[in-house]
């Protein structure tokens, strides 16, 4: 069995978003040479996400509304994250909800998604620097 392993770094202009980040998995896939196996995406930062869904504009509006209504970032004070001078709290929450990891079996060399899936990174507090983590393992 062989693993490879690729971080991709991001830094997100603006307190969030939502990066699209099926290319740059695929890429690394490519570079793996593994044929058969599992990738494994995983945000390595608590106010950030790696999830699966739909590469659609009204559904990314759909996401961050909805997660406002969930986690609102403001008023800062109903934290108690926030108490010690943070204001990051709703980040912290929408990472929970969204996730921090995704796993896609390989076939073939590629990708083994359902219909419309695609890899994102959703950055819940920016304007630093994250990073993600790629290993593939299998043959």
């Amino acid at each position: 069995m062989k693993s490879f392993r690729q971080e991709l770094w991001f830094e997100v202009k603006g307190r969030r978003g939502l990066i699209n980040i099926t290319p740059q998995v695929e890429e690394a896939l490519n570079t793996s040479g593994i044929k058969e196996g599992l990738v494994l995406v995983n945000a390595m930062h608590i106010t950030a996400s790696v999830f699966i869904n739909d590469d659609e504009s009204g559904l990314h509006q759909d996401f961050e509304a909805w997660l406002e209504k969930l986690a609102p970032e403001k008023p800062y004070s109903q934290y108690q994250h926030n108490a010690g001078g943070e204001n990051n709290a709703d980040g912290h929450l929408k990472r929970t909800i969204m996730g921090r990891e995704v796993v896609v079996a390989i076939t073939d060399g590629k990708l083994d998604f359902g219909p419309w899936e695609q890899i994102y990174y959703g950055e819940f507090d920016g304007n630093r620097r994250k990073r993600v983590l790629i290993k593939i393992i299998g043959e």
